[in-house]
C-alpha cells in the first residue's frame, strides 16, 4: 500500500458550488492551507479532455501542499497524472477490477450506503469507503433517508477498513461522527461552497 489512510478530511470538488469570487482551483488551495489532506477530483460532467488539465493542476497543487489526489472514477486520468488513487462509485467497474490493474501502486476508496457494501469493497481490495448520507443533505438526496449514527456506528463497527462519513456533516457534528467510529469526514459542501474555505477546513481540524 503507497499510503496510510491519515488524513480526517476528504475533500470532494464540484466547482459548480464555489463561491465569493474563488474558481475551484483558488478554493482547494485554501482548503489546503486550511489542514486538508486529502482531495477527490470529482468533475463526473466533464469529458476526459476537459477533466485531463484540472488533474494536472491538482496534481501540482497537491503535491506542492503534502496532500493526496484521487481521482473519481477515472482510472486512466489517475494513471496519467501519478494521482494517489481513484474512487469508485456505484457505476464504476469494481474494486476488483480496478485492483488488478493499478495493483498495490494506487489507493482505492469507495462510496458506500449499506454495511454489506462496505463488506463487498473491503474484500475486493478497496482501501477505505465514504459512507453516507449520514445527515439529511440536497446533493444525496437520491440515496433515501438519511443513514443516521446508529448505522454509521454498526458500520464503522463491523469494517475492516477505514470508513469515512458523507452526508449534512458540519463541525458541530465532527464530534459525534468520530465517536461513532468514523476515521474522517468526506465532504464537499461545507467547505468548496464557502467564502472562506480556509477557515471552513481549519474549523472541521479544530472542533469548530
Amino acid at each position: 500500500m503507497p499510503n496510510i489512510i491519515d488524513f480526517p478530511l476528504y475533500l470532494i470538488t464540484d466547482r459548480k458550488q464555489v463561491a465569493n469570487g474563488h474558481t475551484l482551483y483558488t478554493a482547494v488551495e485554501a482548503a489546503l492551507q486550511g489542514g486538508v489532506k486529502a482531495v477527490q477530483l470529482r468533475e463526473k460532467d466533464l469529458s476526459p479532455d476537459a477533466l485531463l488539465p484540472l488533474a494536472k493542476e491538482l496534481r501540482a497543487l497537491t503535491m506542492r501542499y503534502g496532500a493526496l489526489l484521487f481521482i473519481n472514477d477515472n482510472i486512466d486520468i489517475a494513471i496519467a497524472v501519478k494521482a494517489d488513487g481513484v474512487h469508485l462509485g456505484g457505476h464504476s467497474k469494481t474494486t476488483e477490477v480496478i485492483r488488478a490493474k493499478v495493483g498495490e501502486k494506487m489507493l482505492i476508496g469507495v462510496s458506500t450506503h449499506s454495511k454489506e457494501e462496505i463488506e463487498i469493497a473491503a474484500k475486493q481490495g478497496a482501501d477505505f469507503v465514504t459512507f453516507g448520507p449520514v445527515y439529511a443533505t440536497p446533493s444525496k438526496a437520491k440515496y433515501g433517508e438519511p443513514q443516521g449514527l446508529g448505522k454509521l456506528a454498526e458500520a464503522c463497527r463491523n469494517s475492516s477498513i477505514p470508513v469515512f462519513a458523507l452526508g449534512g456533516i458540519t463541525p458541530e457534528r465532527a464530534t459525534e461522527v468520530q465517536q461513532a467510529g468514523a476515521k474522517g469526514i468526506a465532504l464537499i459542501s461545507a467547505i468548496i461552497a464557502c467564502p472562506a474555505p480556509r477557515e471552513a477546513a481549519e474549523a472541521f481540524l479544530t472542533g469548530g
